[in-house]
C-alpha cells in the first residue's frame, strides 16, 4: 500500500481544505488535523502541510486508528503534504 501512495498523487489532487502545520512539532500536526477533520463532511479531503518528519508515520497511524483514508503523502525539500479523506459515518 505504501508504494502506491505516491503514485496516486498528481497535480489534479483537489483538497476541500488546507491545514498549515508549518513549524509545528509532534504531536501538534496530528492534534490540529484531528480538530480540523471535525469540521469536514464525510468524503471531503484535507491537505495537511507540515515540516515535521514524524508526520509521515504519524498520519498513517492516525488514519488507521480513526478510519479516515490516507489518499497520498508527498515529501519535497523538508515539506510534507498529506491528503486525508474523511471517513463516512457508520452505524
Amino acid at each position: 500500500m505504501t508504494m502506491n501512495l505516491k503514485a496516486t498523487m498528481n497535480k489534479s489532487m483537489n483538497a476541500d481544505e488546507t491545514l498549515d502545520c508549518y513549524g509545528l512539532l509532534c504531536p501538534m500536526p496530528i492534534f490540529k488535523t484531528a480538530e480540523k477533520m471535525k469540521e469536514l463532511q464525510p468524503g471531503q479531503v484535507l491537505e495537511i502541510i507540515a515540516t515535521d518528519g514524524g508526520m509521515k508515520a504519524d498520519i498513517k497511524a492516525w488514519c488507521e486508528t480513526t478510519g479516515n483514508e490516507l489518499l497520498g503523502l508527498e515529501e519535497s525539500d523538508g515539506e510534507y503534504k498529506a491528503y486525508v479523506k474523511k471517513a463516512s459515518k457508520t452505524g
